[in-house]
């Protein structure tokens, strides 16, 4: 029974955030409850375990030096650091509790995004009849936004905007489709990865949108681009085609973002505010970069960076300061906190650890694979919080897959060549000797 409970903490902790206990000094969201339940078990179980430790130092460093001198302030670093941090050794220390058993931990997580689904299908259904708790979750959740647009709203279930369930559930939707174009139940059935599948758009998020493109596109270059771009590349198509025409945020986000990265044009407000925030937030990012490319300036002084370069200075911009604490960018944030070190680092484990089909010990272990980077390029894109739904959970499961699948690869070989001995050994000499004389 405490095992159960444990599991569904753990699982339920990637979806916790849409509850706040406090603001002051920090906003303390009920996912941290379950982090300070659970911790000082595993830290007494495990010790420190030495990778966490090892990145973060050159970051911690960093961090005091930049405080110092006022590029940072302390407040803001520790706050930073320390969530981070604490995260992320939660998080190891939750693969170390599960004996390094990917699969199984995975196959928790798709459980779990199914179960949000299917709230989110719950939320759609009250609004088309009417039962308002149903769908509006701010009597559960006080940091829970109401989205109106889409079929009358924008399916977030228990995630406080579309855009978060969007991210979050965005590996799960790649191994539905998987599942459902491969007539596969890899984690879960058949029936789970259509209903996944169907819903997931229903969020109409642009997070959303760019999650279904780049499904198709990572599932072309596993599955082979020749024979199946006859299905996936029509289907792109009449997907982007349909979202550009029917889907207003993300018309007018493509076109903003577009336009203003080509004119370069920002005192226009008839661009899209989100866009705006972005390509401030790029500037901002860069110009800080340029400044301090090593180490940036150290983690959460990000908004000092956005008062000393931000466009809104100049007279007559748009004046749109959003997004000033995660700049609307992982990238982006890590390039302005944490220079090349932190962009390195991010680039070097898409690089090194991303398993695509050709050196797969099995079809389970890519589909993960990409099933996980996908949700790394959107938080990259365009989400700024460095450990919001438990997104170091799955850095560590993209990096130990890439362990264990050469380790499986190794034992595969092994197995092989001692199988291949053994049938040599079996088999009968076909060398039938000397021909002794007859006997007289």
């Amino acid at each position: 029974m405490f095992q159960r409970i444990t599991v569904f903490a753990i699982f339920a902790s990637l979806y916790a955030f849409s509850y706040v206990f406090f603001k002051v000094p920090f906003e303390f969201y009920l996912a941290y409850l379950i982090f300070a339940l659970y911790f000082p078990a595993f830290f007494v179980r495990y010790g420190i375990p030495k990778w966490p430790v090892l990145v973060f130092l050159p970051l911690f460093i960093s961090g005091v030096m930049y405080s110092l001198i006022g590029d940072n302030t302390f407040d803001q670093f520790f706050k930073i650091f320390i969530g981070f941090f604490a995260s992320t050794m939660f998080y190891h220390y939750v693969i170390q509790a599960f004996d390094f058993d990917l699969k199984l931990i995975f196959k928790y997580y798709m459980k779990s995004a199914y179960i949000v689904t299917l709230i989110g299908a719950f939320q759609l259904v009250s609004f088309t009849v009417g039962f308002k708790p149903g769908y509006n979750f701010l009597w559960i959740f006080n940091k829970w936004n109401p989205s109106p647009g889409g079929l009358g709203v924008r399916m977030s279930s228990v995630l406080s905007e579309p855009a978060y369930f969007a991210a979050v559930i965005a590996p799960a939707f790649f191994v539905a489709v998987h599942n459902v174009m491969q007539r596969k139940a890899f984690f879960i059935t058949k029936q789970q990865s259509i209903i996944i599948m169907l819903i997931y758009p229903l969020s109409f998020s642009s997070l959303g949108i760019l999650g279904i493109f780049l499904t198709i596109v990572l599932l072309l270059l596993n599955l082979g681009f020749v024979k199946y771009s006859l299905i996936f590349v029509p289907l792109l198509i009449v997907i982007t085609d349909y979202s550009y025409k029917n889907v207003p945020e993300f018309r007018d986000r493509w076109d903003g973002t577009i336009e203003i990265y080509t004119t370069e044009n920002i005192y226009s407000y008839d661009i899209h505010g989100s866009s705006f925030v972005l390509y401030n937030n790029s500037h901002i990012a860069w110009e800080n970069f340029k400044a301090h490319p090593l180490m940036g300036t150290g983690l959460g002084s990000h908004p000092i960076a956005f008062d000393k370069y931000t466009l809104t200075n100049i007279e007559g911009a748009v004046q749109i300061d959003f997004n000033k604490m995660d700049a609307n960018s992982m990238f982006l944030r890590l390039m302005s906190e944490t220079g090349l070190y932190g962009i390195l680092i991010m680039i070097s484990l898409l690089v090194r650890c991303w398993i695509f089909k050709p050196r797969a010990a099995d079809d389970e272990i890519w589909v993960m694979s990409n099933g996980i980077a996908l949700i790394i390029i959107i938080q990259l894109i365009r989400q700024g919080h460095y450990f919001l739904n438990g997104f170091p959970l799955f850095l560590w499961m993209f990096y130990y897959l890439k362990i264990y699948n050469n380790n499986l690869k190794v034992e595969k070989l092994e197995a092989e060549s001692i199988a291949a001995r053994e049938k040599q050994l079996s088999e009968p000499s076909t060398d039938e000797g000397p021909i002794s004389p007859a006997h007289t």
